[in-house]
């Protein structure tokens, strides 16, 4: 029996569930329906649209390019900084309600993952109209969008989902390539990056038809391996299959490039501070707890150096990490100006995993050294105070996911809330986020 594979994407993700939040809380507009991106702002230097509307499409607005360059096309063009928990919140709703119809489901972003069809064909009527029911489900639940695509392997799958979007769902079975793939442009192929494309329409390659039917010898000696797996795939031929496997995270952290150079620690403690927020709340979502903190820092001429200690306990908590952080800063800053600070953590463990205190969890070191019954008497209040630290991260947490993440702010924000959040994207593994569909 031939394999039936879906490919599950979210329309244009990022600002899809934007506008689903503005709308439901009320905060601002849909940007789905005027010229919008998710990105960076002006001011930034290292602003890039994350996601765009259709109608800023139209002003020749695309994924990846400077903010300042969309704002030129488009002077008029609404922007709205990305918020990660939010987008994390609306791909676990995608992705549980996925697991109702198929355990056999491999996310590979954030807004995107393969579907199994196969132990299920018997279940409903076609493919399509398992798919039509998914993607109706998925709209009428959660009020955005996904593209599907219906193939015999993943490659394939991933190519129909491309197809005209929003909303749609398109097949690509084998008979089907020569009429609805081979025509494309040799860019549109999976794989086949700017540089190889170039490469490619240099020897007159031009469409993925002109690829499929070039000797695979030729693709060999140019391109060596990938030459091979570009004829591969043109032909629509992948082996790959869908892997429902949960793999093991390695790590959870963040970084921010400064809109303006950091010039002095009480700066660079806020950033961290921010940074410390965004990582230890994505450890909580993760049930994870972490055993090591790395703090990295880019200088304003592109060097860059990172620090790494361990914990004496794991944790997952923003005050641990953050004072982590700032020890770890403190150690490294040469008094240069810094341009970008990152905090990453390792070594991770379940958060429910047993774990050994340590007195340094507690106590001073000195106080116990010398005066032992005062560091006797210190040691439940701290056990407290650790306690009381995780509840407030719960509650905050809680606050934050069902009113957004400015719901509730540190008081050392007040006066701008906005100047230090992170807006580059997470470092967890897995799955990568993939910001536009």
């Amino acid at each position: 029996m031939e394999s039936v594979i879906f490919h599950i994407d979210v329309n244009s993700a990022f600002l899809s569930w934007t506008s689903v939040h503005n709308l439901e809380t009320g905060s601002g507009p849909d940007l789905r329906t005027i010229p919008a991106i998710i990105g960076g702002d002006k001011k930034n230097r290292h602003g890039i649209v994350l996601a765009k509307s259709e109608s800023a499409k139209t002003f020749g607005i695309h994924t990846g390019e400077p903010v300042v360059s969309a704002f030129r096309k488009c002077p008029f063009l609404t922007t709205q900084a990305p918020d990660h928990a939010l987008y994390h919140a609306y791909s676990k709703k995608m992705m549980d309600l996925l697991h109702t119809y198929s355990p056999d489901i491999e996310q590979i972003s954030i807004d995107e993952c393969f579907l199994d069809f196969t132990p299920i064909l018997r279940l409903y009527e076609s493919p399509i109209a398992a798919a039509t029911q998914i993607k109706d489900d998925i709209r009428n639940r959660f009020h955005f969008t996904v593209n599907i695509g219906i193939a015999p392997n993943k490659l394939l799958a991933k190519m129909a989902s491309d197809f005209k979007k929003p909303d749609r769902i398109h097949t690509l079975f084998f008979d089907e390539i020569p009429t609805k793939m081979w025509p494309l442009s040799v860019d549109d192929l999976y794989m086949v990056g700017h540089s190889s494309a170039s490469r490619l329409k240099s020897f007159g390659i031009r469409t993925i038809g002109d690829l499929a039917h070039t000797d695979v010898d030729f693709l060999k000696r140019e391109f060596k391996s990938h030459g091979i797996r570009m004829w591969e795939y043109a032909n629509g031929i992948d082996h790959s299959v869908v892997d429902a496997t949960e793999h093991e995270l390695k790590c959870v952290g963040n970084s921010v490039t400064l809109c303006e150079d950091v010039t002095a620690e009480t700066e660079a403690r806020r950033v961290l501070l921010s940074l410390s927020e965004t990582v230890s709340e994505r450890l909580r979502s993760c049930s994870q707890i972490a055993q090591s903190v790395t703090v990295e820092i880019k200088y304003s001429d592109f060097s860059s150096f990172s620090h790494q200690m361990p914990l004496f306990s794991p944790t997952n908590t923003t005050d641990t990490i953050y004072d982590a952080a700032c020890h770890l800063f403190h150690e490294l800053w040469n008094g240069k100006p810094v341009r970008l600070l990152g905090i990453r953590t390792g070594k991770l463990l379940p958060a429910d995993a047993p774990v050994q205190m340590s007195i340094f969890d507690f106590a001073d070191t000195k106080k116990a050294a010398s005066d032992p019954a005062a560091f006797s008497s210190s040691v439940p209040n701290a056990a407290e105070r650790a306690k009381r630290l995780k509840r407030l991260d719960a509650a905050v947490d809680s606050i934050r996911h069902k009113y957004g993440s400015d719901a509730i702010v540190r008081g050392s924000f007040l006066n701008n809330a906005n100047e230090f959040k992170p807006k580059a994207k997470q470092k967890t593994d897995p799955p990568p986020e993939s910001p536009d569909g």
